[in-house]
This record gives structure tokens, sequence and C-alpha cells, in this order.
């Protein structure tokens, strides 16, 4: 039996009946939610890095999952005691806004952190996001991360790195930061949900501004609503010369179809293959 601890890194959500939908899905897959409660208060950034150091307190959670996304996780950053997370190592899992706490809890722990969907994406979720989820959870006994997904190849090849990424939006605001993600060696991955092209040209162009393609292995483009991929690439090519692989996964971001990503992970992609291939990590695996 998997322990889970419903963390509020980010947004509350405003329906009860879309909170217990969510609840009752992690129940039928197997998993005891600790705190069942609906709540209508929104913790302060210093509360909500407490509900996770409480959490990773607590010997009987085996994983620390997020309520939803939204806004305000990164303000809890200069709050969370990092080094309690790693003599207390827990799975940690959410996208979208928690992007802001996986990739820093992941570079300054060593652990893997899960870019998974959440308990608001739970509610009516397809058997692809679940098998997804499942397989992470139990420490990828299926190692190819891209299995089932239809991909296109932009620029192929293969290469070798540390899975990093998530939220362009969310990640673009690290930057000049102290939790700013050390995007060097890493296979790099972004996706983001209903913002305009010259948006996401614009926090594009400021990450080729400070520098943060120098040195990357390759990079996933993952679903960018509302935006096609190519689009999303264009911006790209027309300002840098993009020497690594490129590929354009559509079950990575903001849909139905969701992969569960192990951020700190070391992975291989093969862009002939389409594959994504898990070559080492340190999962936390629950309880320590």
């Amino acid at each position: 039996m998997n322990n889970v601890f419903i963390v509020t890194p980010s947004y509350l959500i405003k329906k009860k009946r879309d909170f217990t939908a969510g609840i009752k899905q992690l129940k039928m897959l197997g998993f005891n939610v600790i705190n069942p409660e609906f709540s209508k208060t929104l913790p302060s950034p210093q509360e909500k890095a407490m509900q996770i150091h409480g959490a990773l307190a607590d010997p009987g959670v085996d994983m620390l999952l997020a309520l939803r996304g939204g806004y305000s996780a990164m303000k809890s950053l200069p709050f969370i005691d990092f080094e309690l997370i790693k003599k207390h190592p827990r799975i940690i899992a959410g996208f979208s806004d928690m992007s802001a706490l996986l990739n820093p809890i992941s570079e300054r722990t060593g652990l893997t952190t899960l870019h998974a969907p959440m308990v608001i994406n739970l509610g009516t979720p397809t058997a692809f996001t679940l098998k997804s989820l499942i397989n992470a959870v139990k420490g990828y006994p299926e190692k190819n991360l891209l299995k089932g997904a239809r991909c296109k190849v932009y620029r192929s090849g293969s290469a070798t790195g540390i899975l990093k990424g998530g939220n362009l939006i969310t990640l673009t605001a690290l930057i000049a930061t102290d939790w700013e993600i050390d995007t060097a060696d890493s296979i790099l991955f972004l996706e983001d949900v209903d913002e305009k092209l010259h948006q996401v040209d614009r926090y594009l162009t400021q990450w080729i501004l400070a520098g943060k393609f120098k040195g990357i292995k390759a990079l996933i483009l993952g679903d960018f609503r509302g935006i096609r991929s190519r689009q999303v690439y264009d911006i790209l090519a027309s300002q840098l010369e993009l020497d690594v692989p490129v590929l354009h996964c559509p079950n990575i971001g903001h849909v139905a179809d969701k992969i569960t990503l192990p951020i700190g992970a070391e992975v291989e992609l093969n862009t002939e293959h389409k594959q994504l291939l898990i070559r080492n990590m340190s999962f936390p695996g629950g309880r320590p």
C-alpha cells in the first residue's frame, strides 16, 4: 500500500466534487490517502513549506502528491529545507507550477522527482495516464518513457543526459534566482498551456539570451496547447544553431494522455527508435 499525503504548493481546487473524484481514483488505484479532507484555505508560502516538512517527518508517508498547479509554488522555495528532503527521501510528484519545486529539489538532493498528474487531473484520467503513473510509482519497470507515444523528430540523433524541465513560463520565472535550473548536460523538456505565440517567443528568447540552451544534450518539446510544436521549434531554430536531437512528444504537458517523467534521472534519447530510456536514477521508492 502506498500512503499518499496531499500537499498544496500552488492553488486550491475550487470545486469539492473535483477533489473528491481525484481522491476516489487514488483509492481505486490502491493508494491510501492520509489527508483526504477538502481544504478551502490556501496556505502561506511558509505554511506550504511546513506542510512538506511535516509530511517528510511522518514515517508512514510514501509519496507527496500535489493538489493542483496554478501559481505560487516558487514562493515557498526560500523556506524549504532541502537537507531534510535528502535525509527523508519520499516520492514527490506533480507538474505545471510544481516544476518550480521538482527541479530544485532534484538538483539539491540528488533525488528523482516525478513530473506527474496531480489530484485535480485524476478525476477523469485516461488508461494511458494511469498506466504511466503506476509504472513510475513502481520505480519504472518499463524503462522506455516514450512507449506508446506518437513522437515527431525535428532533429535526429541520440544523446544521454539528466532529464530536467517542465512548464516553460514557471521555469522562466526562476532564471536569475538562486533556484534557476542548471541545464548543462541535460535532456531538457518544455511544455506550456494556453500561452500566446508571442509570449512563448518571449520566454524562449529569454532562455536563449540567458544561455540556457548552451550545453544541453537534447531537447524534447511537449504540448503547447494552442500553439503547434513546429512553431515552437521555429522560434528556437531562427535564433539558435540547434546541434542536438530535438523531438516533439504530444504526451508531455497539460494533456489527457500524460507521461509521468522522472526529473533528475539519467536518460538516453534515441530519435531513430523514438525511445527515451532510463539509465540510472536515485528513486526514493517510498520510505527510506
